[in-house]
């Protein structure tokens, strides 16, 4: 076993380590917006977490889906959703336990700020982990 994780680890070190920023969350939505009259406004991606005291899921962040590589995947061996794309000049890594998909003519994302207004949520990470620290870690779990 030291053997395997040794070779892992040296397998690793000598690949170039790409920068991810990573985050978790309990559910991410893939918001469909329309007008009053049916047309399509945009998509955005919008992350929650559960509040335990509200007993409801809260807005922790959202962006707007500029390409269908922003589609969130389910990954069956983990049991997650998962979503990764270019997000300000970064790599964007957003794991959720949950996903829904849904076609409004409200805005989700801007009723939820009347619960719980934007200064409050806890937002997306901004420091980048590297992707061998993070591989790293999940192999010694």
């Amino acid at each position: 076993m030291a053997t395997n994780a040794l070779l892992f680890v040296a397998l690793l070190a000598a690949s170039p380590t790409q920068h991810v920023v990573r985050d978790r969350v309990d559910l991410i939505e893939l918001n469909h917006y329309y007008d009053e009259a049916g047309r399509h406004v945009f998509d955005q991606l919008i992350f929650y977490d559960w509040s335990e005291g509200r007993r409801r899921f809260e807005v922790c962040a959202w962006r707007l889906v500029k390409s269908r590589s922003q589609q969130p995947r389910q990954d069956h061996r983990e049991h997650l959703w998962r979503v990764l794309w270019h997000d300000g000049g970064v790599l964007r890594s957003v794991e959720g336990a949950s996903f829904r998909e849904t076609w409004t003519k409200h805005d989700p994302e801007l009723v939820d700020r009347d619960l719980l207004p934007q200064e409050s949520r806890r937002e997306l990470s901004k420091q980048p982990t590297s992707m061998l620290r993070h591989m790293l870690s999940s192999f010694f779990q």
